[in-house]
């Protein structure tokens, strides 16, 4: 079984303002933070499970008695589960500090049920606005985000040695670096006859480098960074002694595997991407990303070879890609050069490919009248 994720969340100071004296004890001190409904909301609709996980000192003591805890915590509950937003989870410790207890954050004793394997922890985030928090992040194995402007986060984590994901004071950054984390995948693919590296970041954040053994062919493969505004890292070492085939080939099967990875349910993306001149061709690539495949195939090349790559494996290559990446891929084109025909295709395919993976501001809908793709 596919381990989840998981998004701990702090409250007193994440989703909470925390007053002065650190203890919300009354409806009084009741107040979100900016931007925390909105976000928690867009973030709900990811596959992560959504933890509380608050230490709440001396709560049922005479000191913080439950009475005065629970109607500011069930007011904040009542209002999140308005907008959607239900914990699947909620880890609260009551000790004191001087208690060093085993069940407080930033230790770990509370969050047992998450560290038997069941949960990807290297994919979870921890999310507050204290060093507490980060070191929980550490102790658990998973990444941290601090509430905290890049210049705060630096004071806080002076001489601790501890990193963070991502460091903001605005949580809608927060959810929109979360949503577009998980859109980056690596596929390995090896074979007897090739091995084959292909990363990719589908908002473009990572460097690219494309290395095949067929130049030109990296120079086709360029294109798909430059104008599809993605990432594109490209490792392939192939029996190019017996022909360019199964490189071209398996380098298609894992290009389409590692869009179809960080794509993960499409949810927010536009779904549908170009046509385009370049100089004396015209070429159009239509995209569906839809999850059902059809590929065409209308470029009339007029040469066996253009540089060191068969002009007979571009069909080849774009429907391994298709079948692999599970979509609706047409493509056409007509010209005279056959260096411009296949560098419009695949720039072409890039800014279809750009467009169709690029998200929709504030949706994170599954883009089909199914629900599903």
């Amino acid at each position: 079984m596919t381990a989840f994720k998981a998004l701990f969340v702090d409250r007193d100071g994440t989703i909470l303002r925390e007053p002065e004296d650190e203890q919300i004890d009354s409806l009084e001190k009741f107040h979100f933070v900016p931007g925390a409904i909105s976000a928690l909301k867009s973030l709900r609709a990811l596959p992560f499970r959504l933890v509380l996980a608050s230490n709440q000192d001396g709560r049922g003591t005479a000191a913080f008695p439950e009475e005065d805890f629970l109607p500011p915590h069930a007011l904040m509950k009542e209002i999140l589960a308005g907008e959607g937003v239900v914990f699947d989870d909620e880890l609260i410790d009551p000790s004191m500090p001087e208690d060093n207890a085993p069940t407080r954050k930033p230790a770990t004793g509370m969050f047992g049920a998450y560290l038997d394997g069941s949960c990807d922890l290297a994919g979870s985030y921890v999310i507050g606005d204290r060093l507490s928090d980060v070191r929980l992040a550490a102790n658990l194995g998973a990444k941290a985000i601090l509430l905290a402007s890049p210049e705060e986060a630096e004071k806080i984590l002076e001489g601790t040695g501890l990193t963070v994901a991502l460091a903001s004071g605005s949580w809608e950054e927060i959810a929109d670096f979360i949503r577009r984390g998980e859109r980056v995948c690596e596929v390995i693919r090896t074979t007897a006859e090739t091995s084959v590296r292909v990363l990719v970041d589908l908002d473009g954040r990572l460097p690219s480098g494309i290395s095949t053994g067929l130049k030109f062919f990296d120079h086709m493969l360029e294109q798909i960074p430059h104008h599809g505004g993605i990432s594109l890292q490209v490792e392939a070492k192939g029996d190019l002694e017996v022909d360019e085939h199964h490189t071209m080939e398996d380098v298609g099967i894992a290009l389409g595997e590692a869009l179809l990875g960080a794509l993960g349910e499409r949810r927010g993306i536009r779904r549908y991407g170009f046509v385009l001149p370049m100089d004396d061709c015209d070429a159009m690539a239509l995209l569906d990303l839809g999850g059902r495949t059809d590929f065409s195939w209308e470029v009339p090349f007029t040469r066996e070879y253009v540089g060191d790559t068969p002009t007979e494996m571009y069909p080849h290559f774009f429907g391994s890609l298709c079948s692999a990446l599970k979509a609706n891929l047409h493509i056409k084109a007509r010209g005279e050069n056959n260096h411009h025909l296949a560098e419009s295709v695949f720039k072409a395919f890039a800014r279809a490919l750009g467009e169709a993976v690029s998200g929709r501001p504030f949706n994170y809908d599954i883009p089909s009248s199914k629900g599903i793709l």
